[in-house]
């Protein structure tokens, strides 16, 4: 069998790693041949609980029933084998070349590199409070005064946007369009979740319809949508000087309306919804608070 005795922990190891590709090669050949875990138990006389181990690489196995399953998958058992080993001796020499990378990195460093990987496996660890809602919600507001209540940086995802770019978001648009902006959102959004500080984070209104932006924020952030009603919209945006909504658009509060409503099943996607239309800044500031609280 494919066993040994008195292994040190670098042999137990090795032998794991070896039945994990031994497995994953026959499952793999087994699916290339058309048949079923089933269909491959029958012809070979072994167990479906025994082949179904084995593929999930938790069964050692005699050289004899390896022998049975060669040639029900139409391979040379030597071929198997070897090429379970060329396997192995790729991944070592990664893995080699990842640790020579890591060499003398400081700790800030590898703690980026932890982030990275863990966004790029899908490791849904919460890394931000993600504020999700229209321009006039209040996320710039309530985020930088949450984060000061919290003690951790506050970011503006569209001025992240804006230094990567080197432009304005309406020279982005403008330029570039907005397949060039929703790229950047990404690039954008996974750079801030790849730093190792916990951080507050106001999101663009229509990163909801970006479905790859959108996901990663669900995964790596509390989200938080700061619900208001359309007229506290247009007038906290009009508030800060900003006359564009109304410029050349007399049918703009319908648009804000019809906008709202369209994206409005996606924001209820947010872990809470506060209500700063019917709260006012400051309560709503309290609340989200007292919420982060209560979900530790």
């Amino acid at each position: 069998m494919i066993e040994l005795t008195n292994k040190t922990e670098k042999n137990i190891i090795d032998e794991a790693a070896l039945l994990v590709r031994l497995g994953q090669r026959i499952r793999v050949l087994r699916k290339e041949r058309g048949l079923t875990i089933k269909e491959l138990a029958n012809n070979t006389g072994l167990s479906l609980r025994f082949l179904s181990q084995l593929e999930a690489g938790e069964g050692n196995i005699a050289v004899s029933r390896l022998a049975q399953i060669a040639i029900v998958l139409e391979i040379r058992l030597s071929e198997l084998l070897l090429e379970v080993q060329e396997s192995r001796n790729k991944t070592d020499m990664l893995r080699t070349e990842i640790d020579a990378l890591l060499i003398s990195r400081s700790e800030n460093e590898l703690m980026l590199v932890k982030r990275l990987v863990n966004l790029a496996l899908g490791h849904h660890q919460r890394t931000a409070v993600g504020l999700l809602g229209l321009r006039g919600a209040g996320k710039t507001t309530v985020g930088k005064k949450l984060a000061a209540k919290l003690t951790v940086p506050f970011w503006e995802l569209d001025e992240r946007i804006e230094d990567i770019a080197g432009l304005s978001l309406s020279e982005i648009f403008a330029l570039h369009g907005e397949t060039y902006y929703r790229r950047l959102e990404v690039q954008a959004l996974t750079e801030v979740l790849s730093r190792s500080q916990f951080a507050v984070i106001a999101l663009p209104g229509g990163i909801v319809n970006n479905p790859e932006a959108f996901s990663l924020t669900k995964q790596h952030c509390l989200t938080i949508w700061l619900k208001a009603n359309p007229e506290d919209h247009m007038e906290r945006v009009l508030a800060q000087g900003d006359r564009r909504p109304m410029a050349n658009r007399p049918n703009a509060m319908t648009e804000l309306r019809t906008i709202l409503m369209a994206r409005e099943p996606l924001y209820q996607q947010a872990n809470l919804t506060i209500d700063t239309s019917l709260l006012g800044i400051n309560k709503s500031i309290e609340n989200t608070l007292s919420e982060l609280r209560r979900l530790g």
